[in-house]
C-alpha cells in the first residue's frame, strides 16, 4: 500500500514543558514582552492598573483592555463612514456628510469610542459639552416667551393684586395667564421629549430595545409622545377636573407615566417572548459543556432523554409545580421553584432601579411645595430642610446603588448605568439646594451652607479614600468591595459632584438672570424679586451665589489636589477614562443632565390656564 504521508519520530516528550504561557485553545497566551511593561497611573489611571494584582475589581476585564487601548497613543481614526447603510472611505463623501458624522452620529446617535476620546481629551470641550451645553439648553427653554394675558377681574370688579398677603404664599400665585396649548405642546413637549431621550439611552447602557421591532424607534417614540399630549387634553377641557392642570405635581406625576412607558413596553415583549420561563430551545450536547447545566444535572429547558446524570431522577426535569409522589414516600407533596433565567432577572432589578429614580421626581416636587409655601425660614430651618433632603437623596442614592451594582454577577451589575443614576442624583438634590438660594435672606445663611458644603467635602472625602475607612466599611459589611474598586468609585463620585456642582449653578445664575429681566418674569414669580416687603432681592442672590460657585470651585481643585498628592490619583484623568472605554456615557449623561435641570425649573412655574 503506498504511503501518503511520512512519518518521523519526533523527540518531544508527554509532559508538556512548564513555561509560563499557557495554551488557550489553539492559541498560546504570550505575556507581554518587557519594554512594554506596566503603564504608569499618570497614563492610564486606576481603571487599569494592576490588572494581574487586581482581581475582582471594577477596573479589571473590559474596561482595562480599552484603557490600555486607548492609552497606547495610536490614532485608529476610522477611514470609512456610513451612509444609507453602505460604507463609503472619508475621501468620497462631502465635508458636510464628514461633520454630521463626526458631531452628530459619532458623538450622539451611534457614540464612537475615538469621536468622544477626541472630544474629552481636551479640558475645555468636555466641560463645554456635560456642564454649559446642557445649562444653556435648559436656560433657552424656560426663556421661550409665553403668550400671557391679564388675570379676570375680581368680585370688587378690580383686577387681582398678587402681591397682597392673604395671595402672596411661598413662590407666589400666578401674576398672568397663559396659553394652555402653548405649554402643552411647546414648554411641555420639549420637557417630555428629553425625558423619552433620556429612558432611551439608559436602555441604551442596558443594551435593550424597549420598543417593539415591528414598529421601530420612531413609530413607538411618537406614539408615546401623542399620548403624553392628549390626555391632558380633556382634563383641561373638563370644568370639573381643570383645577388639576394648575398644580406642578400633576405634569410632573404625568410624566412620571410617560416615562414609565418604555419599561412597560419592554417587560411586556419580554413577556410575550417567554424570556420569563427559561431557554425557548433545547441546549445540543456540544452547547451544555459551556453551561453549568452539563456537570450538576440541571435542566436546561424542555426535559430530554439522554442526560449525562443517570442518577437524576427522571421526574426532575418535568415542568410542574406540584409533584406527588408514591405511597414510600411519607412526605407526600413536595413544592418545587421554578426557574427564571438570570437576564430576565437582571431586567426585574433595572426596572427597580428605574422606578427608584423616577419617583425621585414626585418626592423632590413635594418636598418644594413644603419648602416653599412655609417661607420664610431663619438660618437653622433652612439648614435642616436643606440637610434633609440631601439625606433623602443620598438614601436613595445608595439604594439604587446597591441594587445596581458595578460589577458582573451582582444585581445588574453595570459601572456605565451605576455612573449616570449616581450622576442623576447628584444632580436632583444639588439642583434643589440652588433653588433653595433664591430665598436666602442674609450673607449668613449662605456662609453656613457652603461652610459645611465645603468642609464635608475637603475633609471627609479623602478620609472616606483611606484603606482604614475601607477596612471598617468590610468589616461592617457595609462594603464587600476590594480596595481598587472602592477607591475608583470614590475618585469617580469626586468627578460626577463637580459636573453637578457646576452644571446646576451655571444654570441657576443663568436662569435667574435671564427670567428676572426677560419676557416670562410673570410666569416665574420665584425669580421675580419685585416685593418691596419681601427680604429677598436679586443682588443678594446673584452675588453670593456667584460667591458661592467661586467657593465651590476652589474646594473642588483642593479635594482633587488632596487626592492626587496622598493616593496618586487624578480625579479628572479617571472621569475621562470612563467616557471614553463608554462613550455612550457621553449622550446619556448629557440627556439626564438636561432633563434634570429642567425639572428644577418646571417645580417653580406658576401656571394658571387662560379659557
Amino acid at each position: 500500500m503506498p504511503s501518503f504521508f511520512q512519518f518521523t519520530q519526533g523527540t518531544e516528550s508527554r509532559v508538556r514543558p512548564n513555561d509560563s504561557s499557557p495554551l488557550l485553545g489553539r492559541f498560546r497566551a504570550v505575556p507581554p514582552r518587557p519594554e512594554f511593561g506596566v503603564r504608569r497611573n499618570s497614563q492610564l489611571g486606576l481603571l487599569s492598573d494592576s490588572i494581574a494584582a487586581g482581581r475582582g475589581s471594577v477596573h479589571v476585564g473590559y474596561g482595562a483592555l480599552i484603557a490600555a487601548h486607548l492609552g497606547d497613543g495610536s490614532d485608529s481614526e476610522d477611514e470609512c463612514i456610513r451612509r444609507d447603510g453602505r460604507l463609503e472611505l472619508v475621501e468620497h463623501v462631502s465635508v458636510w456628510d464628514r461633520q454630521w458624522q463626526r458631531w452628530v452620529i459619532d458623538l450622539w446617535v451611534k457614540p464612537r469610542q475615538s469621536a468622544v476620546k477626541k472630544v474629552v481629551d481636551r479640558w475645555w470641550s468636555r466641560y463645554g459639552l456635560l456642564v454649559f451645553m446642557p445649562a444653556i439648553l435648559a436656560i433657552a427653554w424656560c426663556a421661550i416667551p409665553f403668550p400671557q394675558y391679564p388675570l379676570p377681574r375680581d368680585d370688587d370688579g378690580d383686577q387681582e393684586d398678587p402681591s397682597k398677603p392673604h395671595k402672596r404664599r411661598g413662590y407666589g400665585t400666578a401674576n398672568v395667564e397663559v396659553n394652555f396649548w402653548f405649554f402643552l405642546f411647546i414648554y411641555y413637549g420639549f420637557y417630555n421629549a428629553t425625558a423619552l431621550v433620556w429612558i432611551t439611552k439608559v436602555f441604551n447602557l442596558y443594551s435593550l430595545n424597549w420598543w417593539p421591532k415591528i414598529l421601530g424607534f420612531p413609530v413607538t417614540v411618537s406614539l408615546i409622545a401623542i399620548i403624553s399630549l392628549a390626555i391632558p387634553v380633556p382634563i383641561y377641557l373638563i370644568p370639573e377636573t381643570r383645577f388639576l392642570t394648575n398644580h406642578n405635581t400633576s405634569w410632573i406625576s404625568w410624566s412620571f407615566c410617560v416615562m414609565a412607558m418604555p419599561v412597560a413596553i419592554a417587560f411586556l415583549i419580554l413577556m410575550t417572548n417567554e424570556r420569563h420561563i427559561g431557554l425557548r430551545h433545547s441546549l445540543s450536547e456540544t452547547q451544555r459543556i459551556f453551561t453549568t447545566s452539563w456537570w450538576t444535572g440541571e435542566p436546561d429547558t424542555m426535559p430530554r432523554p439522554d442526560r449525562r446524570r443517570r442518577n437524576v431522577p427522571g421526574d426532575l426535569w418535568e415542568h410542574d409545580v406540584l409533584q406527588s409522589h408514591g405511597p414510600m414516600r411519607p412526605q407526600g407533596v413536595a413544592m418545587r421553584r421554578r426557574w427564571l433565567p438570570a437576564s430576565f432577572v437582571r431586567f426585574l432589578w433595572f426596572c427597580v432601579a428605574l422606578f427608584i429614580g423616577l419617583m425621585a421626581y414626585v418626592l423632590g416636587e413635594a418636598y418644594a411645595e413644603l419648602y416653599l409655601q412655609t417661607l420664610p425660614h431663619n438660618s437653622f430651618e433652612t439648614v435642616v430642610y436643606v440637610y434633609g433632603w440631601i439625606i433623602t437623596v443620598h438614601l436613595l442614592d445608595a439604594l439604587t446603588g446597591w441594587v445596581l451594582g458595578i460589577r458582573e454577577g451582582e444585581r445588574v451589575g453595570s459601572y456605565p448605568l451605576s455612573w449616570v443614576f449616581k450622576l442623576y442624583f447628584m444632580l436632583t438634590y444639588q439642583t434643589y439646594v440652588r433653588a433653595l438660594y433664591a430665598r436666602l435672606r442674609t450673607p449668613t445663611q449662605f456662609i453656613v451652607l457652603q461652610i459645611l458644603s465645603s468642609t464635608s467635602l475637603v475633609i471627609l472625602t479623602p478620609l472616606m479614600m483611606t484603606r482604614t475607612f475601607h477596612k471598617i466599611m468590610c468589616v461592617l459589611g457595609i462594603n464587600g468591595q476590594t480596595y481598587g474598586s472602592y477607591q475608583k468609585l470614590q475618585t469617580r463620585n469626586v468627578f460626577i459632584r463637580f459636573l453637578a456642582e457646576n452644571a446646576s449653578m451655571a444654570t441657576f445664575l443663568g436662569s435667574v438672570l435671564v427670567l428676572h429681566y426677560g419676557a416670562n418674569k410673570d410666569v416665574y414669580p420665584y425669580f421675580a424679586f419685585d416685593g418691596e416687603s419681601e427680604p429677598y432681592n436679586l443682588n443678594l442672590t446673584v452675588y453670593f451665589s456667584a460667591i458661592t460657585w467661586l467657593c465651590e470651585l476652589v474646594a473642588s481643585v483642593a479635594v482633587r489636589g488632596l487626592i492626587r498628592y496622598c493616593f496618586e490619583v487624578d480625579v479628572g484623568l479617571e472621569g475621562k477614562l470612563d467616557l471614553a472605554v463608554w462613550p455612550e456615557l457621553l449622550p446619556t449623561c448629557v440627556a439626564v443632565m438636561l432633563h434634570v435641570l429642567q425639572n428644577m425649573m418646571f417645580s417653580i412655574i406658576q401656571l394658571q390656564f387662560h379659557y
